[in-house]
C-alpha cells in the first residue's frame, strides 16, 4: 500500500485500487462528541448513543509526513494523522487528536459491490458480512438470536437475553476482505463495523483510536498467517487431547466417576474428565450453575485428588472450572475482599455483579497484586497442585460499564472489550510459571484483539440444544470460520449443544449430529446443558454410546492428521477448520459458503445442521477431483450434489491426491 497526495485530498492505494479516497468534497475521516448510555442485565447490554456532533473533516493540510485535518481552513487540526509502510505488506496510520472533547470517530474505506468481508471477531450467524453492520461488544450472544422467532421473543420478554444476529463473545475490530487486504483499527471501546454500502465501509468507533492497520498478501492464507503473527499464535494442541473424548459431567462424585467408567467400559475412547461442578453446584431457575468459590468442593467430590491421580495412571486427565468472579457468599469472597482485590464502585465498596440469582465481585485484573494472587492461591495453587489439566476459563464479557472503577484508572467503559484478553493473560501466565503451557489446555469464549495470544482454544459459547439458524449447531461452523480467519486455529462447541430454555430441549438426533460434526474438530467434548434432566444425554441408550463410541474412535484414527495441522497451526497461525476460499480462491462460489469447511487442508467436511432430513446439499471446490469416503466414488468439483444425510456418516469428502488417501480410505472400516 502506498499513501498518494492530490488535489485537496490523499489516497491509500492497493496495488491499483483506491482504499481511501479523502477529499473536501468527499470526505473519509469525521469525528464527534457522544453521550453513550450503556445498560446492563446479567451479560446482555443495551446500548444506545446520544450523537451531539458529527463533522466532516473537510480541510487536510500536509506538514512534513504529518496529516492535519480540521472541518474548516484557518482552524486547529482536529486529527493529525502519519502513515507509515512497513515491510511484508503492512502499514499503519496513526492518528492523534489534541482535542479531548471528542470521544467518536468514523472512517470510510472504498469497496466495490462484488466484495466480500469476514471476520470481526467470532460471528455465529454470517461469515461474509456484506450487507450488515456488527456492533462489535463483548457480551452474552443471546438465546435464539432472532427476532422473528418464539425463542427469542420469550427470552428478551423474561431475561433481556434474546441477542441478534452480531452479539458475540468475542468481537474483534478487524476484517479481511477478498480483495486479499486486512484492516484492523487498534481501540478496545465500542465499535460498528458497518458494511451496508455498495461502495464504501463506515467504520465507527467511541474513542479516537490509537492507530489502524493495514496488512495485504497475494493469497488469503497468506494473510491469514500474517494477522496471527500480528494477534498471536497458539501452541499445538496437548498429546492427551487425542486420546479421545473429554466428558463434560457435573453429577458429583459419584455420579460423574460411575458414568465415565460405564462410558469407557462402552468403548468410548476417553480423554478427559470436565466437572465444571469441582467448586460446588448452585440451583437457579435457569438450571444447574456453579458455585462460584474457585476451590475443590470436598462436599461434592470427596475424594478427587486420589481420583485424579487414579485417572492419570488410566491416561484420562481431569479438567475443572474457573471465573474471573467470586461469589459473595463464598469463602474466598472475604479473604479477596481484605487483600483489596476487588474492582469497586463510587462509594469505595466491592462492586457487585448479578449473575443470575448470585451476586459476585469482579477481580481487578488491572491491579497487580490481585493478578499475583489469582494465579497462585486460584489456578496453581487450587487447581493445577490438584493435577486438573484443564478448564473453561469462563465469563470475560460481563465487565460492568456503570459505577465500577479500576486500578489502572481507565474507563470501565473502555476496558470492557480489553477484559477477556486481560483474563486469557491471567490464565497463560499462570499456566507458563508452572512450565506447563503446551500441555495444560484451558478454553474461553470470551475474546477480543490479542486473546489468541494467551488463549490455546477457543469454545463457541452456549448455543440453543437445537438446529436453529441462529443458535443452533451451524452456528459453531460460522464461528469457527470467521475467528479462524483472524488467525484462531483452534475452535470446539459443546457438543448438544446447552442452553435449554422454554421447553425447548435436546433430542437424540441433535446430539447425534453434533457429535458427527465435533470428530473434525480439534477437541471433541460433551456438556450436559443447562438442565441435564431434562436433555437428552451421550448415556441415555445403548445405541447413542455406541455412536459416540465409533465417532470418537475416527477422531483418534485422524491424529497423525491432526497432528501434522497442529503443528502448522503454531508455526504458521493456519486454522484447523478452514474456509473453502482459502485453498480455493479462484472458485467464487466458495467465498459465501459458511456450513463447510476444510479440515486442515485435504478433507472436506459439510455437517447436516437440520432436522430430520434424509439427503444433504454440498458443493465441492472446483479444480480438484473429490473422493467421497463413504463409497469412494470420485466426483469432479466445481459443482453442488445430494449425498445421503445418515447419522455416523456424515458428507465427507477427501482431495483424490492427498498423501492422506490411505488414512482417510480407512475410516470407513472404523466401528
Amino acid at each position: 500500500m502506498k499513501l498518494k497526495y492530490i488535489e485537496n485530498g490523499f489516497q491509500i492505494i492497493q496495488d491499483d485500487r483506491i482504499l481511501l479516497n479523502h477529499t473536501s468534497d468527499n470526505p473519509a475521516f469525521f469525528v464527534g462528541m457522544g453521550q453513550e448510555k450503556i445498560s446492563a442485565y446479567r451479560g446482555n447490554f443495551d446500548i444506545q448513543d446520544i450523537l451531539m456532533e458529527k463533522i466532516p473533516l473537510t480541510h487536510c493540510q500536509f506538514d512534513n509526513n504529518q496529516i492535519q485535518l480540521s472541518y474548516q481552513n484557518n482552524t486547529p487540526p482536529l486529527l493529525i494523522l502519519m502513515y507509515s509502510s512497513l515491510e511484508d505488506g503492512k502499514s499503519i496510520l496513526t492518528i492523534k487528536s489534541e482535542n479531548p472533547t471528542l470521544n467518536r470517530f468514523w472512517i470510510k474505506l472504498s469497496s466495490s459491490e462484488s466484495e466480500k468481508v469476514w471476520g470481526c471477531g467470532e460471528q455465529m450467524s454470517y461469515f461474509n458480512l456484506r450487507g450488515r453492520h456488527f456492533p462489535l461488544w463483548t457480551s452474552e450472544p443471546g438465546v435464539g438470536r432472532d427476532k422473528s422467532t418464539e425463542l427469542t421473543f420469550l427470552s428478551d420478554k423474561y431475561n433481556k437475553a434474546g441477542g441478534d444476529y452480531y452479539n458475540t463473545n468475542y468481537p474483534q475490530p478487524t476484517f479481511v476482505s477478498s480483495e486479499h487486504y486486512a484492516c484492523h483499527i487498534n481501540s478496545s471501546a465500542y465499535a460498528d463495523f458497518d458494511f451496508r454500502n455498495q461502495t464504501y465501509y463506515e467504520l465507527q468507533v467511541w474513542e479516537i483510536p490509537e492507530s489502524i492497520e493495514f496488512f495485504t498478501a497475494p493469497t488469503f492464507l497468506e494473510l491469514v498467517e500474517k494477522l496471527s503473527l500480528r494477534f498471536g499464535r497458539q501452541p499445538e494442541l496437548p498429546e492427551w487431547i487425542y486420546n479421545g473424548v473429554i466428558l463434560g459431567l457435573k453429577g458429583g462424585e459419584e455420579n460423574s466417576f460411575s458414568r465415565l467408567e460405564n462410558a469407557v467400559e462402552s468403548g468410548i475412547p476417553v480423554a478427559g474428565l470436565w466437572c465444571e461442578d469441582w467448586a460446588g453446584i448452585r440451583e437457579t431457575s435457569f438450571g444447574k450453575r456453579l458455585f462460584w468459590d474457585w476451590k475443590w468442593s470436598k462436599n461434592r467430590y470427596p475424594n478427587l485428588d486420589n481420583r485424579i491421580q487414579t485417572l492419570k495412571e488410566k491416561n484420562i486427565r481431569f479438567l475443572a472450572y474457573v471465573s474471573p468472579y467470586l461469589c459473595e457468599d463464598g469463602e474466598l469472597f472475604p479473604i479477596a475482599k481484605e487483600k483489596s482485590l476487588f474492582a469497586l464502585n463510587s462509594k469505595g465498596e466491592v462492586a457487585l455483579v448479578d449473575f443470575g440469582e448470585f451476586n459476585c465481585g469482579v477481580l481487578d485484573f488491572t491491579n497487580k497484586e490481585t493478578r499475583e494472587w489469582f494465579k497462585k492461591e486460584i489456578i496453581q495453587k487450587n487447581m493445577l497442585d490438584l493435577g486438573v489439566s484443564g478448564w473453561m476459563a469462563d465469563f470475560g464479557e460481563y465487565l460492568p460499564t456503570e459505577d465500577l472503577f479500576l486500578a489502572n484508572g481507565v474507563s470501565s467503559t473502555i476496558m470492557h472489550n480489553a477484559w477477556p484478553p486481560l483474563w486469557a493473560s491471567v490464565n497463560a501466565e499462570a499456566v507458563a510459571e508452572r512450565g506447563l503451557t503446551g500441555e495444560v489446555m484451558y478454553f474461553m469464549r470470551a475474546g477480543f484483539t490479542n486473546t489468541q495470544k494467551y488463549c490455546p482454544m477457543l469454545w463457541a459459547g452456549d448455543q440453543c440444544v437445537d438446529f436453529s439458524r441462529h443458535d443452533g449447531l451451524n452456528t459453531v461452523i460460522c464461528g469457527a470460520l470467521s475467528s479462524g480467519i483472524l488467525g484462531n486455529a483452534y475452535h470446539h462447541s459443546d457438543i448438544g449443544g446447552y442452553t435449554s430454555l422454554f421447553g425447548n430441549r435436546r433430542t437424540k438426533e441433535v446430539f447425534e449430529r453434533w457429535v458427527d460434526m465435533a470428530a473434525f474438530t480439534p477437541m471433541m467434548r460433551t456438556h450436559e446443558c443447562n438442565r441435564p434432566d431434562e436433555n437428552f444425554q451421550f448415556d441415555h441408550d445403548i445405541a447413542t454410546m455406541a455412536h459416540l463410541a465409533k465417532m470418537v474412535k475416527i477422531y483418534k484414527h485422524l491424529t497423525p492428521y491432526l497432528k501434522h495441522f497442529s503443528n502448522e497451526a503454531h508455526t504458521k497461525g493456519y486454522p484447523i477448520q478452514r474456509a473453502l476460499f482459502l485453498h480455493f480462491e479462484n472458485d467464487l462460489n466458495t467465498y459465501d459458503i459458511q456450513d463447510q469447511y476444510l479440515y486442515g487442508s485435504e478433507l472436506l467436511v459439510a455437517p447436516v445442521h437440520k432436522q430430520a432430513v434424509h439427503e444433504w446439499k454440498v458443493y465441492l471446490p472446483a479444480g480438484e477431483t473429490w473422493v467421497y469416503v463413504w463409497d469412494k466414488k470420485e466426483i469432479r468439483g466445481g459443482q453442488y450434489l445430494l449425498v445421503p444425510a445418515l447419522i455416523g456418516q456424515p458428507p465427507l469428502f477427501y482431495r483424490k491426491d492427498s498423501k492422506w488417501a490411505t488414512l482417510f480410505d480407512d475410516i470407513v472400516n472404523i466401528e
